[in-house]
């Protein structure tokens, strides 16, 4: 399976076109080398990491889906490998004096 089309089908990217972007960026990693192609075919057992919003995600495939249905079937397709604290830079609102960052 494409990984653009595994990130759609796994609702970490809104559509299609938005997953080819992320892909395009050079930012995605799979078994921890660089994905520069759209087109690259991904397996059960892979490894990604997936920067997102406000997070890096580390995912296992477990199965490949069918089709892009719910969330929870979505979230059946992976196991989260970094369940570890979150990367304070990440998810810090305040600074440590107590402002608020924009």
């Amino acid at each position: 399976m494409r990984i653009d089309k595994l990130l759609w089908f796994l609702r970490l990217s809104k559509t299609r076109g938005a997953a080819q972007a992320m892909v395009g960026g050079g930012h995605i990693r799979l078994n921890g080398k660089r994905v520069e192609r759209s087109a690259q075919n991904v397996s059960v057992g892979d490894v990604l990491v997936i920067p997102l919003a406000r997070k890096v995600a580390i995912i296992e495939l477990i199965n490949l889906p069918d089709r892009r249905g719910p969330s929870e079937e979505a979230h059946s397709c992976y196991r989260v490998l970094d369940v570890g604290a979150a990367n304070p830079i990440a998810v810090a609102e305040t600074t440590p004096e107590g402002i608020e960052l924009p």
